[in-house]
Order: structure tokens, then C-alpha cells, then sequence
């Protein structure tokens, strides 16, 4: 009966969005609430890269070697020194891989840096700082001989506002997170380490992500265009960069188990984007054994699960076929050799904290890295009457428990500096937040508090502070030349926000400005924050949006605040002016059935394409941010490459990794100058959108971050794809380039419109 109406509902749920898309009848929707089968799961065999054909050929060789149970031993998680390990096989010289998270830092480690979250990294809109954060975090998990990071992230992508994950992806649209994911990708394998995509696919709320005493996990009902141009988008790039590890997420999609669903890894990862890596299951994140084998999972963490002994009957009894097994265990060893591991790979320097251990020092020159990070991501939305930067005040009070050091993440030693709980730097007067909660959370070896950071500023000038981390209330003195409040909004795994905005903040953050004329707001947030219940107010002068970032906090947000910096990051996502603005895209879906159904029957339209489908005027819209100098732009030019504008991509018989390669190639450049027209040299972050047919009215293509000395002037060139272009046709099953005009507006955010022209594209063939 419970089966009966959960089909039910995902059927109304089709009919629905049917209409709500502009489909004339369901049979335009392939799937919906149901997801097909597709089997057998392709063999990986290096498709066209040859760097992927020489490991599988080393790997196959192996396999081939192997008895039976020493290929099942290769699929399955163990127990042991790392978050995750797999199987030995010690005679042929295939070791234990070892598995460790956080995308933002080793978690739970000695002697390793606490980086600024991705979310941070998406606010700074640069390609550059996202391959050397990669590059940076590979150093570190090559150092600890830690086989396979577990990241980047592009799911959550960032559907729900008040996701509790959020934080840990690039920004809430697929073309920023995948530029995040490629350069993350190839930073950190440029260091040998295997990277991880996650969550595939549609995980974007905590609230029953796995199946308990209710019933079965929530599923995530999309239909096939969105899910192939919003939420498997950025995994593209993921995969056109090389990455050697795909993690499946816990949720169900389309009523079928993520880490079980042929249509997913076997139809959409394996067989159209050409996947030659292995598919990792989420920890705990396996609901069956057979079924997840042939639906393409191939290692099962973080122990044997569903696996190891039944897994060897199911071969013997025909249930798996030998072949899928091989691939399994060749698909895991191949990425071994495609990162060249076995060419004296550091050895695996993971410990307990109470372990006797050798110190492995892997901090390098980092913190470098991280303060640019956290000053290029760090967002300015109001500046009144120049209120930033400071100009050497004498007198300076600092308010808020953001200010100050956080509790120490070694608390619970038990979790090794990061768990579910709500441990350190939240928002109930426990100290600056640097990083979100849950297993993407780091270990920061030291903070720099911002109240330190101030300090050390204001001596250096000889001013004096004064400061007050924990009254609501607190005393402001007349002769304050600024007041900087300080406050944050904390979010983790395992639970979805309850709210954009929190009470005490907002009423010291007022409480401050009543007394204060110069009020200038820090926001530490995982996340969106709404702030229209003060940001008015007349004596509130500045806003900054500080993301999250990392061990270097105090020190990034002195370089803005003090304009050692020009603040250039941008909003990663829309604030909106109140939390009902989001509608149906601000809660996580609560539903206690046996088969809960969350339904995108929104489509392709979140964040910033909601707003501007539905006429909803924000806060501050996607990309927006603020700089201490002024730009103009102009010369906008857009030049045909002579490509192919044929009206599908060529098929081919090999599907290169990330898709067919007719996809990836550019059609069109389009060209502007940037000039900066103020006093003080600093970043412009110029971005491309184009409006596409039968598409929502923007979609963000392209993006700089261009640095400009006063009076100079720089041309800016955004390459645009067949992809770039392109929709999903949900009947053809491909890439479809249509016919007719692509208006192209340039600006400094979604909204802030500078330069337009018009692509008019029509078939060469």
C-alpha cells in the first residue's frame, strides 16, 4: 500500500511539473519521480585519453591476476587508519588506499591548514585562486600520504536557501561551481592525489537524507533536462578535468537510491559523460548489495557493507557477473596508476590524536594563500559615504562574539575537531566562525581572531580599542570614531538552517547603531543572510558578507576593512530582502510518509533565475559586490570561431570524460574593455550572461576577475562553448543548439547591466 501511493505521488508529481515546465504532455518528460533502468553499467577502458588507456592497461593486467576474493577485497571499505581504506592485494604491490575528507581542509589532523570553505572561493570569481586552492589542498593530503581527497563539491548546489550544506559548494549556479570543480580538480591531482566529486546527484537538504525509523530516505524528484543543465552541469567540468572519483550521495533520486540508481551512475556518469574513474558510495551511504553492484557503484565505504562474502556468492551464483566485478576492482586500481601513486607515493601519516607519532608538518607557505583567499572572497554591499576603508581611527570599538577566538575544535576529541554538534564557532556567543560544521568541516592548528587582527592594526597606528564580545547591549562611547560589529550564522551536515537571520545579532547589531554613527557590519555566515531588518538603518554605513575564511580571518578582513585590499568578491548567491521571498526554495521539504518526496517542480529556475522569473526584486542579487574604485566598460564584441553550428554535436563512438568533446568547443568569443576609472588600483569582476531560447532569461557563461592599476584599461575575452549554448533535448537525449537570437549582456552582477549584444545563430550543415 505504502509503495502503491509513493508511485502515486511521484506521478501527480510529473503531471505537475509538466505544466509547470511548459510541457505539453508527460511523454515530453522521459522521467520524473521514476527512475528508468540502464543496464549493463559500461567497462571503464581509458576512452580517449592515453593517460587513462596506460593505467587501465597496467590495471587489467593486475585483475587478471587476482582471485576472486582478492577483487572483492578491492571493492569493499576496511577499518583502519584513514576515514576510509580499502582492500590490500600486498603480493601484486596494490596497497590500502586511504580516504580523508574535508573540502576545505584535512580534517581532524595535526600540523594541516584550515582553509577558507568553497563557498568562499565561489565569492571570489576567480579561476586562478581556484586551481591554486586545489593545488594548495593536493600539497597537504599528498603530504599526510592520503590517497583520495574528498572533494570538491557541487551537491548541495545550493537549490534550498537554508540548506545545511550549502557552505561546502562554490555558489548556487552550475557554471560557477564547475569552473570551482575544475580548477579544484586539477590543482589537486596536479599533486597526485585522487580527487572526489560529490554528492552525485540532487543532494540539496539534510532533513531525512538517509532512510531511519520513518521510513526510506527523502527523494529528490527533478526531471531530466534540469537535472542534465543545473545539478550534473558542474560535474561536468569535474570529470572534463580528469577526476579519477565520483561519490554517489545518500538520498534517493527519482525514487531510486543514489548509490543504486542505473540511471545516474550507469546511464548519465558512466555512459554520456564517459566516466573511467570508480564510484564511491557516500559512508553508509549502500542500500543493497546486488542491485547497487549493477547499477554501477564500484567501492562501498566505509566498511564491507552490503558486500565482502556476499559479494563472492553473488559472482559465484551469477547474480554479479564477473566482468562487473573485474571492472569494479580495475576502475579503483587504474585511478591508482592514473595519478602515478605508485611512483613513490608518500606513505600514509594519518594518526589518532593521542597516537605516538611522527610529526608531519604539511602547512607549507599556505596561509598565504589562505589570507588572499579570504580577502579576493570577502563581499562589500554597502559603503556609505566611504565609510570603508578606515582611515587610521584613533578610536575604535569592536562589538560581537565573532570578534573573538573560537572555542577550540579539539574539544571533542572524539569526532577529532569537527562533528555533527554544533562544537565551535557558532552563533550563541562562542567565537568567529571560520568553517562550517559536519565531515567538510577542518581542524584550524591556530585562528587569527579578527578583535586580534584589529588590534594589532590599531597599535601599529597608535589608536586604542575598546570591546564587548558578549552584551547585546553593549556600552558605546561617544568618541568611537567607527564601530564594527561583528556576528555570524553557523550551519552544518546533518541538519538544515532553521532560518536566514538570527535575533540576537539583529538586535545588537541595532542596538550598536542606535549609539553609534559610523556602524559598520561583519557577517561570518555559511550561507545566505537576510539583513533588510537593519541594513537601513541611517547610521549603518558599511555591510560585509565574510563567507568563511579559514585560520587566516582576522587578518583577510583587517586587508579590506583597512584597504590593504579592494574588496572585489561577489555574492555566490541572491540575498533576498525577506526569507518568503524564496517561496518554495527557502525550506528543506519536511515530510513524515514512509516515501517522502521532495519535487523540483521549479525546474532550471533557482536563485537568481527565480528571482527573475517571478519578478522578485532582491536584496542583493547574484554577483553583486562593491569595490573602493569605480569601472566602465565598453567595445563589447562578439566574433564566430567558425565552428560547427550544426544543430546536435557529431556522435561518437568514444565519449572523451565530461562528455562528447564537440561539446567543449568554443563557437563564439565574446570580447569587452574594462577600465578603471577610480583611485585606487584594485579587481573588477566582469561576468557574461546570456539568454538563451526557451531557457530562464539569464544564465551566467562567463566570468573574470581582472586586476586594472587607475586609468587602465584591459580587453576581457569569455570563450563560449556548444554547451555554453546548448539545451537539453529530453526527446533526442542530446546537446541541442537552436536556431535563433542568444542575447549576451555583460555587467558586474546579474543585474548590473553594462554591455549587450546578440548571437544569431543558424545551422551550418
Amino acid at each position: 500500500m505504502m509503495i502503491a501511493f509513493s508511485i502515486l505521488g511521484a506521478l501527480l508529481a510529473l503531471l505537475s511539473h509538466t505544466q509547470a515546465q511548459g510541457y505539453t504532455n508527460a511523454s515530453e518528460v522521459p522521467y520524473y519521480g521514476l527512475s528508468p533502468p540502464v543496464y549493463p553499467t559500461p567497462e571503464g577502458t581509458g576512452g580517449t585519453d592515453p593517460a587513462w588507456q596506460a593505467a587501465y592497461s597496467r590495471a587489467r593486467d593486475l585483475i587478471s591476476q587476482m582471485t576472486l576474493e582478492e577483487k572483492v577485497n578491492v571493492t569493499r571499505g576496511h577499518t583502519g587508519q584513514c576515514v576510509g581504506n580499502t582492500g590490500t592485494v600486498s603480493h601484486l604491490g596494490i596497497p590500502p588506499l586511504c580516504f580523508s575528507d574535508a573540502p576545505d581542509g584535512i580534517r581532524g589532523q595535526e600540523f594541516v591548514s584550515s582553509f577558507p570553505a568553497q563557498i568562499m572561493v565561489g565569492a571570489s570569481f576567480d579561476r586562478d585562486l581556484m586551481y591554486r586552492y586545489g593545488k594548495a589542498l593536493g600539497e597537504e593530503y599528498r603530504g599526510k600520504g592520503i590517497n583520495s581527497a574528498l572533494l570538491p563539491v557541487a551537491g548541495p548546489l545550493g537549490r534550498m536557501a537554508r540548506g545545511g550544506r550549502n557552505w561546502e559548494g562554490f555558489g548556487a549556479d552550475p557554471y560557477l561551481s564547475g569552473a570551482g570543480m575544475e580548477g579544484v580538480v586539477r590543482g589537486l591531482q596536479d599533486q597526485g592525489v585522487i580527487g572526489t566529486a560529490k554528492h552525485f546527484l540532487l543532494n540539496e537538504q539534510e532533513f531525512r537524507r538517509n532512510p531511519g525509523e520513518l521510513g526510506e530516505s527523502m527523494s529528490s524528484n527533478a526531471d531530466d533536462r534540469t537535472i542534465h543543465e543545473l545539478y550534473a552541469f558542474p560535474f561536468m567540468d569535474a570529470l572534463r578535468a580528469g577526476v579519477a572519483s565520483v561519490m554517489c550521495s545518500y538520498q534517493r533520486v527519482n525514487n531510486s537510491y543514489s548509490c543504486q540508481n542505473s540511471k545516474l551512475l550507469n546511464g548519465i556518469l558512466k555512459t554520456e559523460l564517459g566516466f573511467q574513474g570508480f564510484v564511491v558510495s557516500d559512508w553508509g551511504g549502500q542500500h543493497s548489495g546486488v542491485a547497487s553492484a549493477n547499477a554501477g557503484l564500484d567501492l562501498v565505504m566505509p566498511d564491507g557493507g552490503y558486500w565482502g562474502d556476499n559479494m563472492t556468492e553473488a559472482v559465484n551464483n551469477g547474480s554479479v557477473a564477473d566482468s562487473r566485478l573485474n571492472d569494479m576492482a580495475a576502475r579503483i586500481v587504474a585511478a591508482y596508476f592514473y595519478l602515478d601513486q605508485d611512483q613513490g607515493y608518500p606513505e600514509t601519516g594519518v594518526y589518532t590524536y593521542d597516537e605516538q607519532h611522527e610529526i608531519i608538518d604539511v602547512r607549507s607557505d599556505h596561509a598565504t594563500l589562505i589570507r588572499e583567499i579570504g580577502g579576493a572572497g570577502t563581499v562589500l554591499v554597502k559603503n556609505t559615504n566611504n565609510a570603508l576603508p578606515l582611515k587610521k581611527p584613533r578610536y575604535l570599538d569592536v562589538f560581537g562574539y565573532d570578534a573573538k577566538l573560537p572555542a577550540s575544535p579539539w574539544a571533542n576529541p572524539s569526532r577529532f575537531g569537527g562533528g555533527y554538534e554544533v562544537n565551535f564557532g557558532w552563533n550563541t556567543l562562542n567565537g568567529t566562525l571560520v568553517t562550517g560544521g559536519g565531515s567538510g568541516s577542518n581542524t584550524p592548528t591556530y585562528v587569527v581572531a579578527p578583535f586580534h587582527a584589529l588590534q594589532d592594526r590599531v597599535l601599529k597606528d597608535g589608536g586604542m580599542m575598546r570591546w564587548d564580545f558578549d552584551e547585546v547591549n553593549p556600552l558605546v562611547y561617544a568618541n568611537a570614531e567607527a564601530c564594527i560589529v561583528f556576528i555570524n550564522a553557523y550551519a552544518s551536515e546533518s541538519f538544515d538552517r532553521t532560518t536566514l537571520q538570527d535575533d540576537f545579532s539583529d538586535e545588537l547589531v541595532h542596538n550598536v547603531a542606535t549609539n553609534c554613527s559610523n556602524t559598520i557590519v561583519v557577517m561570518h555566515d555559511a550561507g545566505i543572510r537576510v539583513v533588510d531588518s537593519w541594513i537601513d538603518h541611517p547610521n549603518i554605513t558599511a555591510v560585509v558578507y565574510a563567507m568563511l575564511p579559514g585560520q587566516e580571518s582576522g587578518n583577510a578582513i583587517v586587508d579590506v576593512l583597512y584597504g590593504n585590499v579592494s574588496p572585489s568578491g561577489r555574492l555566490p548567491f541572491t540575498v533576498a530582502k525577506k526569507e518568503s521571498d524564496y517561496g518554495h526554495l527557502l525550506n528543506s521539504t519536511i515530510s513524515f510518509a514512509a516515501f517522502p518526496q521532495q519535487n523540483f517542480t521549479e525546474g532550471l529556475y533557482i536563485d537568481y533565475r527565480y528571482f527573475d522569473k517571478h519578478n522578485i526584486t532582491p536584496r542583493y542579487e547574484f554577483g553583486y559586490g562593491l569595490s573602493y574604485s569605480t569601472f566602465a566598460y565598453g567595445n563589447l564584441e562578439v566574433i564566430a570561431t567558425g565552428g560547427d553550428t550544426s544543430e546536435y554535436p557529431p556522435r561518437v563512438p568514444n565519449v572523451t570524460q565530461g562528455g562528447n568533446a564537440a561539446l567543449w568547443e568554443v563557437l563564439y568569443n565574446v570580447s569587452v574593455s574594462v577600465t578603471n576609472t577610480g583611485e585606487v588600483a584594485a579587481h573588477e569582476v566582469p561576468q557574461l550572461y546570456l539568454q538563451v531560447p526557451n531557457a530562464p532569461e539569464w544564465q551566467l557563461r562567463g566570468f573574470d576577475r581582472v586586476f586594472l592599476r587607475c586609468n587602465e584599461t584591459k580587453t576581457v575575452v569569455f570563450p563560449l562553448t556548444r554547451r555554453d549554448l546548448s539545451i537539453w533535448d529530453v526527446v533526442k537525449q542530446d546537446w541541442k543548439l537552436q536556431r535563433g537570437d542568444f542575447g549576451v549582456m555583460v555587467g558586474a552582477s546579474s543585474r548590473d547591466v553594462r554591455q549587450v549584444a546578440t548571437i544569431r545563430i543558424s545551422y551550418n550543415d
